[in-house]
């Protein structure tokens, strides 16, 4: 499973950085939109969501061998 979330956060990073450069692109020829600016926007929240686990398995694993 998480070699799974692994690669699927690299894939999204590089969904998030082509949006990224699509975004630039678009503001460089002035033909800004809104759903442009959005691109960028699902990627991101799915990052910080795999990120944010990705994070915390190392915390959660410490914390389940610690005998308490």
């Amino acid at each position: 499973m998480n070699a799974l979330i692994r690669q699927t956060h690299r894939w999204l990073s590089i969904a998030f950085t082509l949006a990224v450069i699509v975004n630039i692109v678009a503001l460089i020829q002035k033909a800004q939109a809104v759903w442009i600016g959005l691109l960028a926007l699902f990627p991101l929240i799915l990052l910080l969501v795999s990120g944010l686990y990705l994070f915390a398995l190392p915390y959660v694993a410490r914390w389940r061998r610690t005998p308490g």
